[in-house]
């Protein structure tokens, strides 16, 4: 039985892409462009700008990838490319919001979260406002303290925080409508 070394392959990949091979190349965009895709459709509602935004970001991957220090995880420096491509997008079309107002918070209780499934979820995180929906990803899904987000987006931490508490709110509503909804139709 021989074990490959998957690292050592990775390497030998990305030098060769370094170097303009269009065959490693086609290997790297296509081992990690479903999941890049991902990354991009969470922060863009609609496929096709996501899309957009990946081929933007792999762009952005091949043109940089001299500078890739093999320091940490090369899926986590593009991932990186890939929320950097997608913030610099929505803040180019001016449609993030920022704001730093206050909420209450009511603490409704939820049905529980086994029967919903993931499509649900990112329809409930489309429903966000652009600003919501950014702060939500970094901090929940791209695991950003809110000094970083702040930095990021140009913002207060409070600003972050306060983006944070009202995306939760308002995804906690909409899951409540949602199940309402689902409950009525039965």
């Amino acid at each position: 039985m021989k074990i490959i070394k998957l690292h050592n392959q990775e390497k030998s990949l990305i030098k060769k892409a370094i170097s303009n091979n269009r065959e490693a190349q086609k290997q790297l965009f296509e081992q990690y462009s479903p999941k890049m895709l991902g990354v991009c459709r969470q922060y863009v509602k609609d496929l096709h700008h996501a899309e957009d935004l990946l081929l933007q970001g792999f762009l952005k991957v091949f043109t940089n990838l001299h500078k890739f220090k093999h320091e940490g995880s090369f899926e986590g420096w593009i991932r990186r490319i890939m929320v950097n491509t997608c913030i610099s997008y929505l803040r180019k079309k001016n449609r993030i919001d920022l704001s730093d107002e206050d909420y209450v918070f009511n603490d409704s209780a939820t049905e529980s979260l086994e029967s919903t499934t993931v499509e649900d979820i990112q329809k409930l995180i489309d429903q966000l406002p652009e600003g919501y929906k950014m702060v939500f990803n970094l901090f929940a899904i791209e695991g950003y303290k809110h000094s970083e987000i702040a930095q990021q987006l140009n913002i207060s931490e409070s600003t972050s925080k306060s983006q944070l508490f009202k995306a939760r709110k308002m995804l906690q509503e909409n899951y409540i409508k949602m199940n309402k909804a689902v409950h009525e139709d039965k």
